[in-house]
């Protein structure tokens, strides 16, 4: 996994973002929590070869922003590859058990 510091990726108020098989991080230090997340985002990139990953998630992220009425941070939360993260992403063993395509039994599930 390699990590790419830069200024200006991902966009204000993400303090790190994993796309096209890196890290991405405005910061140097990144906790273990935070690494654990984009890792799994990592997986999930791998299992759709990359090339599906982005227009799934954006067309994904488009159909809950209107099922919570345009509200931004309730549709991020929602996509089934966000939720897989952040339920998971304290545990540290959670990429060793992981279900190849586990995000997509988030897709369905209702939020708790």
């Amino acid at each position: 996994m390699k990590v790419f510091i830069n200024p200006i990726f991902p966009l204000p108020g993400y303090s790190a973002m994993a796309l096209f098989g890196r890290i991405w991080t405005r910061k140097k230090n990144l906790n273990k929590v935070t690494i654990n997340h984009e890792s799994i985002h990592l997986k999930q990139e791998r299992e759709l070869l990359y090339v599906f990953y982005i227009p799934l998630y954006v067309l994904e992220y488009c159909f809950r922003l209107v099922q919570y009425k345009f509200k931004h941070h309730l549709a991020y939360r929602n996509i089934s590859m966000e939720r897989e993260a952040y339920e998971n992403e304290i545990n540290e063993t959670y990429l060793k058990t992981r279900r190849p395509y586990a995000f997509f039994n988030y897709f369905t599930q209702k939020k708790k």
